[in-house]
Formats: structure tokens, sequence, C-alpha cells
């Protein structure tokens, strides 16, 4: 009996047991995910071949899709107990762990692989500053660096993307101030194409380009491992991050069509530079972005990976579950690192 009663007096363990609240765990790493080489570099390209309302209607089924996924996260993480692996545990409490893990493999693969996505547009952007450096030395220090960071931990990376998230906010800023200095040049002012010609791609080749932007929100959720309170950081995070995203998004698509001709839109990737109010700081924007994004995504892969490992659905899953004291997943980071 008085094993019963000792077993009785034993406490649920907590939600989590993270240390991140709702804006530096997910807010902050999504809405730099989805501002990233994209924004900077292809959105201009987009509305260049589909035109403002083209490219809104591309933007607005975009974020329709991912605030559907958004929802789904939302409801099953304000019903249930979330730990760690992000989208993996979320469908693995709905749908069981079979199918938990055939999302969350191609899922750690996919942020893994995109990492190298994110330091070749840092590296783009650097050459457009300093373009007598070899490309393919920066890509790999960048990389270096960036999994440095992550390595340390996972509070000096998302310290580090505070300060990048008041940089690309500045760009923003540098980008809508260059409105009123063409404003009053009207030679510069463009009178909106509404729908494109699509001569370089058709709708939904253009779809496909843009949409790798509105998946940054598992940036965010994949953190859930590390929040503090994951069932109100998981919602109120993720769908916040969308709304203002989604805003800055359709702005920039209005900005882009005064800004310059359709031709001009296809013919070069860093119209804003050349429009924005400082250019500085829109190269300043871009390096930030993809370097967080990079950053992001290294921070992210290896808890969907450990939380793969800790289910056994790996091989050498024993190595891959292992973290440290302070639940950094080291062996796991070690391996998208080679990825």
């Amino acid at each position: 009996m008085k094993n019963v009663n000792q077993k009785l007096k034993v406490q649920p363990k907590p939600d989590s047991k993270g240390t991140l609240g709702t804006f530096a765990g997910v807010f902050t790493p999504t809405v730099l995910t989805i501002l990233g080489a994209i924004m900077y570099l292809r959105l201009g390209q987009v509305v260049g071949n589909a035109g403002l309302v083209g490219a809104i209607l591309i933007i607005l089924l975009a974020h329709l899709i991912t605030v559907s996924t958004a929802l789904s996260v939302s409801s099953i993480s304000t019903n249930t107990r979330v730990g760690a692996g992000g989208a993996f545990a979320i469908i693995s409490k709905a749908l069981g762990v079979e199918v938990g893990g055939a999302v969350g493999v191609p899922l750690f693969l996919a942020q893994s692989i995109s990492v190298a996505l994110y330091v070749l547009a840092f590296g783009e952007g650097w050459l457009r500053i300093f373009p007598n450096h070899n490309y393919l030395i920066v890509s790999i220090f960048t990389f270096v660096l960036v999994f440095v960071i992550a390595y340390i931990s996972t509070s000096f990376a998302f310290r580090i993307q505070f300060v990048i998230l008041a940089i690309v906010g500045f760009s923003l800023v540098s980008i809508f101030l260059g409105s009123f200095a063409f404003a009053g040049r009207p030679g510069l002012v463009q009178t909106p194409i509404l729908w494109g010609e699509f001569h370089k791609w058709d709708f939904w080749t253009t779809f496909a380009i843009f949409f790798p932007a509105v998946t940054g929100i598992m940036a965010g959720i994949s953190m859930s491992g590390s929040l503090k309170k994951p069932r109100q950081s998981l919602p109120l995070g993720t769908m916040s991050a969308i709304g203002l995203t989604l805003l800055i998004y359709l702005l920039l698509a209005f900005w882009l069509a005064r800004a310059a001709t359709p031709e001009e839109l296809l013919a070069t990737e860093t119209i804003v530079v050349d429009r924005a109010y400082w250019s500085w700081a829109i190269l300043a924007g871009i390096l930030g972005a993809t370097f967080s994004s990079a950053l992001g995504s290294l921070v992210a892969a290896p808890r969907v990976m450990q939380a793969l490992a800790v289910n056994k659905l790996l091989p050498y899953s024993h190595l891959l579950a292992r973290e440290t004291t302070n639940g950094e997943p080291r062996s796991a980071m070690i391996a998208n690192g080679a990825i």
C-alpha cells in the first residue's frame, strides 16, 4: 500500500523544461526566417512577372496555406502537452509516432539543407559589397561561423537574432523612406502594372518561387522543446509573426510596383538596393536576414532530429538523442552540420 501511495504522489512532468519566451523563442526566429533572402532578392521579380494584383494574389494564397497550418498547430498545442520536436511532436500527438516520424524525417532534412540556401544568399549579398572576394570561401566561412554560434548555445544564438531583427527593421524603414525620395522626382514614379504578362514564368512557377518564404514558421514551431510555455507561445508567436510579415510583404509589393518598371524588376535581383533611401541599409538587411535564417534553421533542425532519436526513429538514436545539462542537442547539431 505504501508503494501505491508513493506512486500516486508522483507529480506530472511540466509541459517544457525550456527557458525561451514567446518573443525570443517563436516570434523572432519566425519573422527573421520569413523576411529573408526571398523578400530582398525575389519579391521584385515576382511583382515584375505577375504584376501588382498577381503578386498580391500569390502573397495572399501563400499566407492562406501558412495560416491554415498555424491554426492547426495552435489547435493541437493548446489542447495537449507539446514536447520537443515541433511539428513532429504535434503530429505524433494527433496521428501517432509513425505518421509523425514520416513527416519529421523530411522536415529536419529540409531544415538542414535550407541552411545552404541561406548561406549562399548571404554570399551573394556579401559579393555585392566586396565583388573581389571568393564566393566559395565566403560561403564556407559563413557556414562555419553560423555553426559555431549555434553550437555554443541557443540563448547566444537568439541574442544575436535580436540585433539582426533591429537591422532588418531599419532596412525596411530605409525602403519605405525611399518612397519620399523618388516621390519628389516624377520620372521615377511608375504606374503599377496590375496584371503581369508572365513572360519569365507562369503563375504557379512564380508562386513556387515565392512560397518558400512563408515556410519560415517552422523555425519557431521547431523550438517547442525550448519554450517555457509552448501552449501559449506557439499560437501567439506564430500567428502574430504571420500577421506582421503579411502586412510587410503587401506593402513591399505595392512599393516595388511603383519604384520600377516590370522590365527593371525582372532584370535585377537587387532593385531595392537601388531604390531605397540608404542602399547600405538594404545590404546590411540582406546580410542580416540571410545569416539569421541560416542560424535559425541550424538551431531548429537538430531539435527535430533529437526528438526523432528519442523515439528511436533514426539510426544511431542512442547517440543523436543525447543533450548537455543545459539542454543543447550537441550530437544532433554535429550531424545536421555534416548534412
